[in-house]
């Protein structure tokens, strides 16, 4: 089992700060899909899993309704030009970023 550090988590909601829908609908796959090589080292880093599974620093998800994507800060220590590809994306498209 892969171990994270416990670090704060933000969640990019499929939200505009006017409170419209973010497009297209598979936005938050295709983000965590594009982060899925960041990983915590371990013996399951690397191998047939790292293309078929989601990063534990960056998941989709759906919270009441609304599709966003928890990025663990962890990310930001791992690699930082990730962490910023991640915000800086939340940011260039108007997205609500809450922190947890």
């Amino acid at each position: 089992m892969i171990k994270v550090k416990k670090h704060r988590e933000f969640f990019i909601q499929g939200l505009t700060h006017h409170g419209r829908t973010f497009r297209p609908s598979d936005w938050a796959e295709r983000l965590a899909g594009a982060m899925s090589c960041f990983r915590p080292e371990g013996p399951t880093s690397g191998g047939v899993q790292r293309g078929i599974s989601y990063s534990p620093y960056c998941i989709p998800t759906v919270i009441d309704g609304i599709k966003c994507v928890v990025v663990h800060e962890g990310l930001r220590d791992l690699e930082p030009m990730a962490w910023d590809f991640v915000m800086n994306f939340a940011r260039d498209n108007d997205l609500q970023v809450k922190e947890n």
